[in-house]
């Protein structure tokens, strides 16, 4: 099995996390590369687990889902110890739910109070830290479980600060806004990472100056590089062909009655994103699970006549070049990439905690 070595030195903290709901491993990707040990994540999802392992180990992947997963079996699987003060719990449950995004309401339903579910095991350990990484819809949607989750933060003696923070000021190349929320036992002033006024463009990542070649919509590329882009209809390449570099929108072909959309006629004002084209010197749109695909948002590539690829995707969200995925099929690779936590912001997370408790704030 391959190996992916990490690029900085592992475990440099005290630091033991455990990952829930953690997809194809960008948390752990990045707290790991901030120097914390991560024993494990913890995932229903089993064609994660190759994407996962393959580039965390030793973390090791626990095919699970956590209403089932008994506190014993966790314990004895990864080693963790009740009222560990150096032990971070974790939990970026799946969002669609309470995502802008429009999704099906009924198949995320069964998805929207996992916190709850995440809640049992905080109880259960009380670990030193608790992290929760979610869309702001989290935050602002009145039948979010957050408020009772806080509740109990509260009751147990926990200090936290959380909010809304965008995390193109976090090194990572895309406009992508998050619910953030960190909190612990014995650091009294908690807060979160500060933001930086730096940001990265799609131009520092993206275009064959960062070693992504000139390839046409449909490239396979058989490597595990994935720089490969989604096949274009006839009609789809007529259109991006005629949105102009560097930021166009479907705006420039709405009067030509073969190309407009029936859905958008008379209707220039909604969904202006989609089929457009990124901008070279602005940070990438979210990165969604159909970053592939140009009816999906503004994931046209600045300059070529296709959609992003699956490497350019994974770049944009962070992931370093040499990150492997595995999954049976190609949009399977892009469902892992758009559900993932950028690693760079995860990175930031724990060395913001590792900073905190060296502050001596205990």
């Amino acid at each position: 099995m391959t190996r992916v070595a990490m690029k900085t030195a592992p475990f440099a903290s005290e630091f033991r996390a455990v990952d829930f709901f953690c997809g194809a491993g960008g948390m752990t990707h990045g707290l790991r590369s901030a120097g914390i040990h991560v024993l494990g994540g913890i995932d229903n999802a089993l064609q994660c687990k190759d994407s996962y392992e393959r580039n965390n180990f030793p973390a090791r992947f626990i095919h699970h889902d956590i209403a089932s997963l008994r506190f014993e079996e966790l314990s004895e699987l990864l080693g963790i110890a009740v009222k560990d003060s150096q032990l971070i719990f974790v939990g970026c449950s799946p969002c669609q739910y309470w995502s802008k995004i429009q999704t099906s309401r009924t198949k995320s339903a069964q998805t929207a109070f996992l916190l709850k579910e995440f809640q049992r095991f905080v109880e259960y350990f009380l670990p030193g830290f608790v992290v929760l990484e979610n869309v702001p819809g989290l935050k602002h949607n009145k039948e979010s479980y957050l408020p009772h989750f806080l509740s109990f933060l509260e009751s147990q003696g926990y200090y936290y600060a959380h909010g809304i923070v965008d995390a193109s000021r976090y090194g990572v190349p895309q406009h992508r806004l998050r619910y953030l929320l960190i909190a612990s036992r014995s650091v009294s002033s908690v807060t979160l990472p500060e933001p930086s006024e730096n940001r990265v463009w799609v131009r520092d990542v993206l275009g064959e100056s960062n070693g992504f070649p000139c390839i046409p919509a449909g490239h396979i590329d058989h490597t595990p590089f994935l720089h490969t882009s989604s096949a274009l209809s006839e009609k789809n390449l007529r259109r991006i062909r005629l949105t102009p570099h560097d930021g166009g929108t479907r705006h420039s072909w709405k009067d030509d009655p073969e190309l407009q959309i029936n859905a958008y006629r008379g209707k220039d004002s909604i969904f202006v994103d989609v089929y457009g084209r990124m901008c070279w010197d602005r940070p990438a749109p979210t990165i969604t699970t159909k970053f592939n695909s140009i009816s999906n948002g503004r994931f046209g590539h600045p300059e070529e006549d296709r959609a992003i690829s699956l490497r350019e995707g994974a770049c944009l969200q962070s992931f370093p070049r040499d990150y492997l995925f595995f999954d049976t099929n190609l949009q399977g690779i892009a469902r892992q990439i758009g559900n993932a936590v950028p690693p760079l912001l995860s990175e930031k997370i724990g060395q913001h905690i590792i900073r905190m408790v060296s502050y001596g704030n205990v």
